[in-house]
């Protein structure tokens, strides 16, 4: 596996394939126990991966505390990223909900238990809670690395004004966004905004919930997951999509889904790989050793390729 430098604003070098571990416990009903979770955590270090993404969320904290138990001994040689805002309990307090600093300390504290580790490596509100104000996210985010609980901060599903009025006062060094070729909205202002002020960017659901393995043809109910359509699969965009995946795929011997991934390993930010086995795992870990042409790239980027809106298609236009 490749390693490149996480953003223009740190020295840390990151694995370009980041783990996701949400699915990483059983507590909700679904995802891997403790022992398949073990053995896809194996593999990815084994493959030379350091990078896993979880949050207090996932599986009510059960994510955190199969990853803490795996790096026990060897936390040196990992970068964890973790979340806050939605809360690892079941049914919450209200007060303990949120991007606010009660609910941020309270949560950082339990990650850090969880975990079984003195700080966390980059550490980030899940999701714009449209009340909390940026201010005091960028205060507790700050003090959580003067205090060396946290290293790094980031955000995750926010929107790029705010993104960027955050870093005007609070060094912040990740951005966690949704991309995939069925996807590319990011493409209009968040991944600019990222690149203006040095973000490494963490690229989840790079499958769009499954959808780009083409296993869901035809109409067929899949799991999609974080989309922003009722059902892809009624795309016309969609369908061209996923036909020029099937096509390049048969020249590598590959999978759809294989393709879609790697098409996302050739863009600066670093994709997550989630999964639920390991055998889920060991197909889709193989898009590291595919090299796509520049052609093939180009093919892709056209189409799925997006209007960005005003006022950018102006401004491209007027500027030639």
């Amino acid at each position: 596996m490749k390693y490149k430098l996480f953003g223009s604003e740190t020295g840390l070098y990151a694995s370009e394939i980041i783990l996701g571990a949400a699915n990483f416990g059983t507590r909700k009903g679904y995802g891997a126990d403790p022992q398949e979770s073990e053995k896809i955590l194996k593999a990815y270090a084994k493959a030379g991966g350091n990078f896993i993404d979880i949050s207090d969320v996932y599986q009510f904290g059960e994510a955190e505390e199969i990853v803490g138990s795996f790096i026990k001994g060897q936390r040196t040689n990992f970068i964890i990223c973790s979340k806050y805002t939605r809360s690892s309990e079941p049914k919450p307090a209200i007060s303990n909900f949120g991007n606010n600093r009660k609910s941020m300390r309270q949560a950082v504290e339990q990650s850090l238990k969880r975990l079984k580790t003195d700080y966390i490596d980059i550490y980030m509100p899940h999701y714009d809670d449209g009340v909390t104000p940026l201010e005091e996210i960028a205060m507790g985010l700050q003090d959580l690395i003067r205090e060396g609980k946290i290293l790094y901060a980031g955000l995750t599903n926010f929107p790029a004004w705010k993104a960027a009025a955050i870093t005007a006062s609070t060094k912040l060094t990740a951005l966690q966004i949704e991309y995939n070729l069925l996807q590319r909205t990011a493409d209009r202002e968040l991944i600019p905004m990222a690149k203006e002020f040095g973000l490494g960017v963490m690229m989840y659901s790079p499958l769009a919930g499954g959808l780009l393995t083409a296993k869901y043809r035809n109409g067929e109910a899949g799991r999609i997951t974080h989309t922003t359509a009722a059902n892809y699969t009624e795309d016309e965009k969609t369908k061209l999509i996923i036909n020029v995946l099937l096509s390049i795929a048969k020249r590598y011997n590959a999978t759809p889904g294989q393709i879609a991934f790697a098409w996302n390993l050739s863009k600066e930010g670093f994709p997550l790989l989630g999964t639920r086995n390991i055998n889920q795992f060991e197909q889709n870990i193989k898009a590291a050793e595919i090299n796509l042409t520049t052609d093939e790239l180009s093919e892709l980027d056209a189409v799925s390729a997006i209007s960005l809106g005003y006022p950018h298609d102006l401004l491209n236009t007027v500027r030639g």
